[in-house]
């Protein structure tokens, strides 16, 4: 059995799985601790921020290419358009095209600046403000051999439709110091023009703090490993972030009639990510839950990464059967998972009682998979239970919100009294004095 079986009509299996979930989501941090990641990167970040270029290269030999030189730090929009032309042409079209989906879905996701006019004469609103620097990471892969370039076009397409004017992208090398041409030809479709060859925290602390050639950013966005994660998250307040993110995972809601293949085909997709990874499938079909254990144990082994794959549904994948949809709602919304399929007769039925999801897939072909690489919507999730309060990346992430008040005198006066007496309520006699003196100010005016 690859997985385990929970039956919620039991108590005894219900608090196992419960457990379960509570082990995994506090899995990221009790890492970082007990693993002496945390102490780990404050050393990096520390060095990174006091030594600037030449730590950035020292840990690049120590951990990525031996070999690497100061001048592979920087990787030029020549070099990056060289790439793109060493690749298959079909490859360099569908880029094209998942760019081209992701765009136009970002695009929908721009808000503009607003305001609204009292009939005293004052205007209130809002401006939308785009970041002028950001930072995107994307992850190595195996050494760099097998290039994230999604994760290139999920991080740095909504900071172009926000209206970033400069992107930095930093990327682990490979062993001889080059960063793999797809992702350089991804770079270069985007026409950005700053990409450097280094990764781990101490790219990030790059990013933050600036080193040689790589200045300082407003805000860092893409996922990584946990030191990666954990380096974001102790940069807080000197640096904006998207977010901390956690291993991947989904959750399948499905009823009997759903396709026993695809769920585990799904399940598999999302458990060969990584060993932490988790797969879950949840159905209120006892049938359908023992079909799907069948098919998870028959597709496993064909499985290039079945190894990494087994491991993750070993330790955190199930199939969970609910004793009706109200409860496997309910459930969901505990969980609050990144990926959520939603495999059942009428799937709009149940996104209506969906309240905490990263994002939602709906129906037998909207395979996950279709969203990380191709769909438009963005992959970059809010994981670990995050999407209770946290939101996928998108253009709103590299935008500042600014209020706007224009008050006339006649909303200054009015409001004088009131605005006093709560300043004087909070023991701010200066504030209380600074809205009367505009009364006094109004008559003056009024008199003359």
């Amino acid at each position: 059995m690859p997985c385990a079986f929970y039956k919620l009509t039991l108590d005894k299996d219900r608090k196992a799985f419960k457990a379960m979930l509570d082990e995994r989501r506090n899995l990221g941090l009790s890492e970082a601790e007990s693993g002496g990641v945390e102490s780990n990167v404050r050393l990096i970040l520390d060095n990174v921020r006091k030594n600037g270029l030449q730590a950035v290269i020292d840990y690049t030999r120590n951990f990525d290419s031996e070999n690497f030189r100061e001048e592979q730090l920087a990787i030029s929009p020549e070099a990056c358009a060289e790439a793109a032309r060493s690749l298959d042409q079909q490859d360099l079209e569908i880029i094209y095209e998942a760019a081209a989906n992701i765009r136009c879905f970002h695009e929908a996701q721009k808000e503009k600046s607003w305001f609204i006019t009292r009939e005293d004469g004052s205007v209130l609103g809002q401006t939308i403000i785009p970041l002028n620097r950001a930072g995107i990471y994307v992850p190595g892969g195996r050494g760099g051999n097998t290039p994230l370039i999604s994760s290139l076009l999920m991080g740095a397409i909504p900071a172009q439709v926000a209206g970033v004017r400069e992107i930095a992208i930093v990327t682990p090398p490979r062993n001889d110091g080059s960063v793999n041409p797809y992702i350089l030809a991804a770079a270069n479709l985007l026409g950005i023009k700053e990409v450097y060859a280094c990764g781990g925290a101490w790219g990030i602390g790059a990013l933050a703090f600036g080193a040689g050639p790589i200045r300082p950013v407003e805000i860092i966005a893409g996922p990584g490993n946990i030191w990666v994660a954990t380096a974001k998250r102790l940069l807080i307040g000197q640096v904006g972030i998207d977010m901390i993110a956690g291993p991947s995972e989904v959750l399948i809601l499905a009823d009997a009639g759903a396709n026993p293949q695809l769920i585990a085909a799904d399940m598999l997709a999302q458990a060969e990510h990584d060993s932490l990874a988790s797969a879950i499938c949840l159905t209120t079909s006892a049938a359908l839950a023992a079909k799907v254990k069948e098919e998870l144990e028959r597709q496993l082994p064909t499985l290039p990464r079945a190894e990494m794959a087994g491991k993750s549904l070993r330790n955190w994948g199930a199939v969970v059967q609910a004793p009706n949809m109200t409860e496997a709602v309910e459930m969901i919304n505990t969980m609050a998972p990144e990926h959520l399929e939603i495999i059942c007769r009428n799937p709009w039925a149940a996104l209506g009682g969906v309240k905490n999801a990263g994002a939602v897939f709906l129906g037998a072909y909207s395979a996950e998979a279709l969203g990380d690489y191709y769909a438009g919507p963005n992959h970059i999730l809010p994981t670990m239970g995050t999407a209770r309060f946290a939101s996928a990346l998108g253009v709103q992430s590299f935008c500042k919100r600014t209020s706007v008040i224009a008050a006339s005198a006649a909303f200054a006066e009015s409001g004088a009294a009131a605005v006093a007496r709560l300043a004087r309520l909070e023991g701010l006699e200066g504030h209380a004095r600074a809205a009367e003196a505009r009364c006094k100010t109004v008559a003056q005016t009024q008199t003359i």
